[in-house]
């Protein structure tokens, strides 16, 4: 009796085991590919099987099953060193978001994912290569990145159809000079920017000139002509002064000469000032008495 519960036991530990086995789950973020002895007999959640996500029956011992991630995921490219077409060499850091679209392509030309990111590395290396060779330092720096990024991700596409994998996006992280390099730039532009400096220099020079002169010339044209304003009114006034004294000598002519004879005094004599002139000098007539003296 204690042999057949021992039989029965080992039995349904068995039928535990196969049953066991015989069931699998895919979740919804997996997809799966079932072999048969190692052959390949059908995907599971894939973008071309009718088997969605789920628990699922495989025959035991004789069927085993593969998962896949079905997420994008990422890929980060070490650093390469890469010529481009103007023959200046830059350090290149890219990454890839790309996810595995048919397990079953995928199992085929790969196997296993050590394989297929080993042959992601190497098409990914020659697709920035063959693309970055044929734009300038100048343009993969800055000026087409978002352009040529977009011919690295078509061009890495066109690679990675047999292998079953979608390539979402291409980014290029980083783009340095070599360090050899970095300084031989950093001295050019500098030479560059002083040119440009010196330019700037000689043409704001030019133009203060240029303002300096025109400024010069306008200040000679308005003293010009203030000053041959000044020139006839001096003549108007002058005009006006003579006939004004011609009138009053008209007038009284004695009073006339006494009246220049204070002007000529108010203006010869000043205090302090010595002078010797003879007192029967005309110009003295007026401070002599009425009998002469």
């Amino acid at each position: 009796m204690q042999r057949l519960i021992i039989i029965g036991g080992v039995i349904a530990a068995v039928v535990i085991v196969i049953l066991a086995n015989a069931f699998y789950i895919v979740a919804l973020d997996q997809q799966a590919i079932v072999l048969r002895f190692g052959q390949y007999q059908y995907a599971v959640n894939s973008d071309v099987s009718e088997r969605k996500a789920g628990l699922h029956f495989k025959v035991p011992v004789v069927e085993n099953v593969i998962y896949y991630d079905k997420r994008n995921m990422g890929f980060d490219l070490e650093s390469a060193e890469i010529t481009a077409a103007d023959q200046q060499r830059l350090n290149v850091d890219a990454i890839a978001r790309w996810r595995i679209k048919d397990p079953t392509q995928f199992f085929r030309a790969a196997s296993s994912m050590e394989n297929g990111l080993a042959q992601l590395r190497l098409r990914f290396n020659a697709a920035l290569r063959g693309e970055l060779g044929k734009v300038s330092q100048p343009d993969i720096i800055s000026g087409q990145r978002a352009s040529v990024m977009q011919r690295i991700k078509t061009s890495l596409q066109s690679n990675m159809t047999t292998l079953g994998i979608e390539i979402i996006d291409v980014r290029i992280r980083q783009a340095d000079l070599p360090e050899a390099n970095s300084q031989r730039v950093y001295e050019r532009m500098k030479s560059q920017l002083q040119q440009k400096v010196n330019q700037y220099r000689a043409e704001g020079e030019g133009l203060y000139l240029s303002i300096v002169g025109e400024a010069d010339k306008q200040v000679e044209v308005i003293l010009a002509e203030a000053n041959q304003k000044s020139q006839v009114l001096r003549g108007e006034g002058d005009a006006e002064r003579n006939k004004i004294y011609a009138a009053a000598y008209n007038k009284d002519a004695e009073f006339f000469s006494f009246y220049r004879s204070l002007i000529a005094y108010d203006t010869a004599i000043k205090a302090g000032t010595p002078f010797v002139m003879s007192p029967d000098s005309d110009f003295f007539k007026y401070f002599k008495s009425s009998d002469g003296r």
